[in-house]
């Protein structure tokens, strides 16, 4: 009989965990305490408009497409579209400095915007190269449930190749003379809800990788992938259940044995665990504090109107980006001049919106924690509004059909923790060895984890990556169990023929 792993929660790393699974002959269950699957992976839906509520930037195509595949997910059911212009980055100045896929055409920007700055960029691309294969091979394709499997020479000579020890800022600062440059080349680490003025130089993997492989955009919007896995997990004959929360887990010797859910015992061989990490955890033993990453005030629209001219990916910096920062991580407090994004992605898709209209989505990187009451702060929101329309889309009061305001205080009640959008804060300490592993739980033999806080961290392909090294730890966890009983069984029938 094959043995059964339940899983508790249905976000993208708990669907792929399952796919996987299934796959090598496991009987799975997923179990979903909401009303719908995918997580942070979700859509904000009102007359006829949708966008994504969460992650917007793919990274990484060829890893999110190949552990789709391994999934067993057809490549028919979703399409990605490249994007040659990735983004814009507005200064408070007035500088515009544009990325692109192509690097020559970012040579030619370079060389407009910046003249002087074109050979630490060449230098950049090369010298991040080879820092990218070894950094992947070593960090994000292996995972540390032995402590030991990290420390070794080689990894700490990648670790000193990746300058872990500095921060993404003051590495960008190697190549790039001027601060706006040093800010757009580290500004990245807000995708996963870290600081770049603290963040280990090892996130500096992400600028190089929009570069090298690209940013893209999936048709329909990246939480279309959510109804894709969906069907996927239905052919493939695995249940979800939602609204079905794991209430207890029971134990013996060290293992789960069953899980309780909506008041009934479901017996089980392995649990993976599929929660925000730490906040959905306190069913077990946490010895050790955690920071949380940023939070942000994310602004949805729904638009009247379109706005053609207008990259999918915008950044408009700040006067002073270190200090807005430093009110986001250090002072906890309300940003007094901060930095956002924009994200237009019916420029390029007109399935989001109604016929000549459009839908936005502006995201501002503010404190986590439940310390500000964000329903009091309208004067932040009237304040950014203003800053967006006369930034970044002209007349958008006018425009607008309808607004939907989403804080920290509100993910923190969709059960993130202390309301970061993005699980743990990817700070030295917390990435690598030092972050949750795929088996996270020392005392709990049986027991797994995937998910944003879990290695190698946040970002969707990277989840994917957190499911499939769970994966890959049951298959060998399991394999080696079935082995060690085998081994017990050869022995007592030898001493049976012995004793004969």
């Amino acid at each position: 009989m094959s043995k059964h792993i339940a899983i508790a929660g249905a976000g993208i790393g708990g669907m792929i965990t399952a796919l996987l699974l299934k796959k090598q002959g496991f009987q799975v269950s997923i179990f979903e305490k909401e009303k719908q699957a995918g997580g942070r992976l979700a859509f904000v839906e009102r007359d006829g408009y949708r966008i994504d509520q969460g992650p917007t930037i793919v990274l990484l195509p060829d890893m999110l497409k190949e552990i789709l595949t391994e999934a067993g997910v057809s490549e028919d059911a979703w399409e990605l579209i490249g994007l040659d212009t990735l983004y814009a980055v507005y200064f408070k100045d007035g500088k515009k400095y544009t990325k692109f896929k192509d690097k020559n055409t970012q040579l030619l920007e370079l060389k407009h915007e910046f003249p002087g700055e074109e050979e630490g960029f060449k230098q950049y691309m090369a010298d991040m190269k080879e820092s990218f294969e070894l950094g992947k091979t070593s960090f994000l394709e292996k995972s540390f449930t032995k402590k030991r499997d990290f420390w070794t020479g080689k990894n700490l000579k990648t670790l000193l190749r990746l300058k872990a020890y500095q921060s993404t800022k003051k590495f960008a600062g190697s190549y790039f003379k001027d601060e706006r440059l040093q800010e757009a080349y580290s500004l990245q680490t807000l995708y996963i809800g870290g600081n770049p003025q603290t963040a280990p130089a090892m996130y500096s993997l992400i600028p190089y990788s929009e570069h090298e492989h690209g940013i893209h955009y999936v048709k329909g919007g990246y939480a279309s992938l959510v109804q894709v896995l969906l069907e996927t997990l239905e052919v493939q004959g695995i249940p979800v259940h939602l609204q079905s929360k794991v209430e207890k887990i029971l134990k013996e010797n060290g293992r789960v044995t069953s899980i309780k859910v909506n008041g009934e015992l479901v017996k089980v061989d392995g649990l993976v665990w599929n929660g925000d990490f730490p906040t959905s955890t306190e069913q077990f033993e946490i010895k050790r504090d955690y920071e949380a990453s940023s939070g942000c005030v994310l602004l949805y629209f729904g638009i009247d109107g379109t706005y053609e001219d207008s990259e999918v990916h915008q950044f408009f910096m700040g006067g002073n980006f270190q200090q807005h920062m430093k009110e986001v991580f250090q002072q906890k407090k309300v940003p007094s001049d901060p930095s956002f994004y924009t994200f237009n992605p019916s420029v390029i898709d007109s399935t989001l919106a109604p016929a000549g209209k459009s839908v936005l989505y502006v995201l501002i990187p503010v404190p986590s924690g439940n310390h500000i009451d964000w329903s009091k702060e309208t004067a932040f929101i009237d304040k950014m509004m203003k800053n967006i329309e006369n930034r970044a889309f002209p007349d958008l009061k006018n425009k607008m059909e309808w607004l939907e305001v989403r804080t920290p205080n509100d993910a923190e009640l969709d059960g993130l923790f202390q309301g970061g959008s993005f699980g743990i804060a990817p700070n030295l300490f917390q990435s690598g060895v030092f972050r949750p592993q795929a088996k996270p739980f020392p005392s709990l033999e049986n027991v797994y984890a995937t998910g944003a806080s879990i290695h190698p961290g946040g970002g969707i392909p990277i989840v994917m990556q957190s499911a499939k090294l769970a994966a890959n730890q049951i298959v060998h966890d399991f394999a080696h169990h079935s082995s060690a009983k085998d081994v017990k069984l050869n022995e007592r029938l030898n001493e049976s023929i012995s004793s004969l």
